[in-house]
This record gives structure tokens, C-alpha cells and sequence, in this order.
């Protein structure tokens, strides 16, 4: 596949979805393409690719609709190879009250899936879950406090 295809597929694929370089890197590889860095610089330059936008919008679609934790967007994020400071920024937008709503709303609605009356158990399971979602185990502990008050 030569420079141009390989400019306009790419273009396609990033007016569909957001990507990152990483993203389009593995893309052009896998088409042969030879002079990958000249297509991701294009790209870029062009702002088809904007590694900053697609840190924004991966940190806010993986909080409101996958509900993970700022661990494990953090984790994703340095797979695809993007700059910390970047990762950072990205990670700063996510809001310190609606992080601890939704860890317990999530762990609220997991203790009523639990049945199982030994508390010891029922906290050890609802640690996992929140920290399988990238929870911070502080932020995970003040919620168990605060769902044992609620008498839940």
C-alpha cells in the first residue's frame, strides 16, 4: 500500500473514532505500510491525530460509561503509549466528588448482589471488585466506611 492509500485510510478511520499514534501505528503496520512515521506525522500535523483530545475523551468515556477507576484508565493509557504529563492532564479532569458517587454507587449496588452475612467476606469481596475497576484502595475503604453507616 502506498503513502496516499494509506493517508486516506487512516484519515477515515480517525474522522469515524478518536485515536491515538499507537493506534494508527499498529493500523499502518499491518497494511505494509513502509514510511509509517511520514503518515503519523501528516496525521498529526493535520490534527486527524491530537494525543491530548484522545486522553480527554478516553478518561471521560472509560469514568461515565465504563465506570473504572482512575488506576486502571491511568494503566490503558500508558499501554497506547502516551506521555505521562499528557496521562496526567487528561486524568486531572475527572471530578473528586462524582469519583467517590460513582465508586459507591458501584460498590452499593454490588453488596446487594452479595449474599453472604460474614462482613469480613462481604468487605473483602467488595474490595476486589472496586479494585478489579481500578479503584484507589484509600478512596475504596472511606466508601465501605460510609456504606456501613448507610447500613449497608
Amino acid at each position: 500500500m502506498d503513502k496516499k492509500e494509506a493517508f486516506n485510510k487512516a484519515t477515515a478511520i480517525c474522522a469515524r473514532q478518536e485515536k491515538c499514534v499507537s493506534d494508527i501505528e499498529k493500523k499502518l503496520e499491518q497494511w505494509g505500510v513502509e514510511d509509517v512515521s511520514g503518515v503519523i506525522e501528516r496525521l498529526v500535523a493535520e490534527k486527524y491525530i491530537d494525543e491530548r483530545r484522545f486522553a480527554g475523551f478516553f478518561v471521560r468515556d472509560k469514568f461515565r460509561f465504563n465506570q473504572w477507576g482512575r488506576k486502571k484508565i491511568q494503566w490503558h493509557l500508558l499501554q497506547k503509549k502516551l506521555p505521562r504529563d499528557i496521562i496526567g492532564e487528561a486524568m486531572d479532569s475527572i471530578n473528586d466528588e462524582e469519583y467517590r458517587e460513582v465508586l459507591y454507587s458501584l460498590l452499593a449496588s454490588k453488596r446487594r448482589q452479595i449474599n453472604q452475612s460474614d462482613p469480613f467476606k462481604v468487605k473483602n469481596s467488595l474490595l476486589r471488585f472496586a479494585g478489579s475497576r481500578g479503584f484507589e484502595y484509600d478512596y475504596i475503604i472511606n466508601c465501605l466506611d460510609s456504606l456501613s453507616d448507610d447500613g449497608l
